[in-house]
């Protein structure tokens, strides 16, 4: 169901209740104020009656009132009055008076009924106890005055209501009208049009929406434009790796001699296991460029995830007679409690080992030490130069002169770990000016 028809279906159900509580709220409102104001003039009518018999001779038997004509719109039937002496005898009395009931000891309003129909009737004693005076109405006639106030308002409210109906149809649509064009806006977009939707002037309940769709737009053009310029880096990384495959095959297949075949298939297994690095580090760095946040997160043991990365790094440390050293705090002091994704981690700690490993002068030392509040890898050799540290997390790049084979993707993966887990990675020299120093610390 569209929204139009939801609200348009609320409101035809909401207004009609709404307004028979109304009319329920004017009409006890009304029956309340027609009540006060008969029992006021029963209340007058009694009263005028007593003070008429103080000036009366009312020794004699039975009186009755005569029936005069009526003239215009009034109903006497609905009317009764009765005065009774201390004894009980009948003083004055109507027709209808005639059949109230005598309650010596009455006093004030009473509600009854007489031949099937509800009166309310008030009773008053005098004050020298002679005489009680009691005057009654029909409750109908009371419900009649009601009805006919209600009545002269609800024919306006009949023939008005379709009207307020139309009415809130063609307000509902009018305010609806932002929604049809932001929808037409969408509808004529092509699939690559991410520009942002104008927010400034839209309604203010429309606002958090289009502020919403604004930033998935952004997300989706930042998403975007990475997942190209990844794909142009790879197929440019690629194609120099592939190329190399395919000489070493060629010269594979033309060699005669054992040594001649030997070098060739070891050059050629070499140029896989490239390869296979290379786009093991491309998925890699794809997941994590599209992970919005860790896929797990908990307490973080530092001495498997140290183990198993040093394992990792550990056949390359060998073939290069590098020494793998790992530095504990002080006790009482602890390694960092972090929380995070010990995977992850895992991975970002042999990403800095491998490097730090194969950018070391062959025969030095490699250091993985654990502080309070962060963790530093570091090797021997000559600092970097203030441009290369600069460069250092681009994609694919590698120092010129390097006798190890790479992919340049390490720090790029080891920094979105970080990121992931909100730490920050800093390059720089020792303290002696001195080989390079990386650091893991919370940002």
């Amino acid at each position: 169901m569209s929204l139009r028809r939801r609200l348009l279906l609320y409101l035809l159900i909401c207004a009609p209740v709404v307004w028979l509580l109304a009319l329920t709220a004017s009409f006890l409102q009304a029956r309340s104020e027609v009540n006060e104001l008969y029992d006021t003039e029963l209340i007058r009518f009694t009263r005028q009656v007593q003070l008429t018999l103080i000036g009366v001779n009312a020794s004699g038997g039975t009186g009755t009132m005569p029936d005069s004509p009526v003239r215009g719109q009034a109903d006497l039937d609905s009317l009764a009055i009765v005065v009774w002496d201390r004894d009980g005898q009948v003083l004055l009395a109507d027709r209808e008076g005639a059949q109230l009931p005598l309650r010596p000891d009455g006093a004030g309003f009473i509600d009854l009924e007489l031949n099937q129909e509800a009166w309310r009737a008030y009773y008053l004693q005098s004050a020298d106890g002679r005489w009680l005076v009691a005057a009654g109405q029909s409750l109908h006639e009371r419900d009649e005055l009601v009805y006919g106030l209600i009545g002269s308002q609800l024919l306006p409210w009949l023939v008005m209501l379709p009207i307020l109906l139309v009415a809130m149809g063609w307000a509902v649509r009018q305010a609806l009208a932002p929604v049809r064009a932001l929808t037409d806006e969408l509808g004529r977009r092509g699939a690559d049009e991410l520009k942002p939707l104008p927010a400034r002037d839209a309604p203010v309940e429309l606002r958090p929406m289009l502020e919403a769709m604004n930033g998935l737009f952004e997300r989706i053009t930042a998403t975007l434009a990475r997942e190209r310029r990844f794909t142009a880096d790879a197929a440019h990384e690629l194609r120099t790796p592939l190329a190399v495959l395919s000489a070493q095959w060629d010269r594979l297949r033309g060699a005669r001699e054992s040594d001649e075949r030997e070098y060739a298939m070891h050059a050629l297994r070499a140029g896989i296991d490239r390869m296979a690095r290379l786009v093991d580090q491309l998925l890699r760095l794809s997941r994590l460029e599209a992970a919005q946040g860790l896929p797990h997160s908990g307490e973080l043991d530092w001495p498997e995830i140290a183990r198993q990365a040093m394992s990792e790094v550990l056949p390359l440390a060998e073939r290069r007679q590098i020494q793998l050293d790992c530095l504990w705090p002080e006790p009482p002091q602890e390694p960092p409690s972090w929380p995070g994704d010990p995977n992850l981690m895992t991975v970002l700690l042999r990403n800095l080992l491998d490097n730090a490993t194969r950018y070391a002068p062959q025969g030095s030392t490699v250091s993985l030490g654990f502080e309070v509040d962060r963790l530093r890898v570091s090797n021997a050799g000559p600092a970097l130069s203030h441009e290369l540290l600069a460069r250092l997390g681009e994609r694919f790049h590698r120092p010129e002169g390097q006798a190890e084979s790479g992919s340049g993707l390490g720090v790029s993966i080891a920094r979105r770990i970080a990121e992931l887990h909100g730490l920050t990675l800093s390059y720089g020299a020792l303290a002696d000016g001195t080989g390079v120093e990386v650091v893991l610390a919370r940002t």
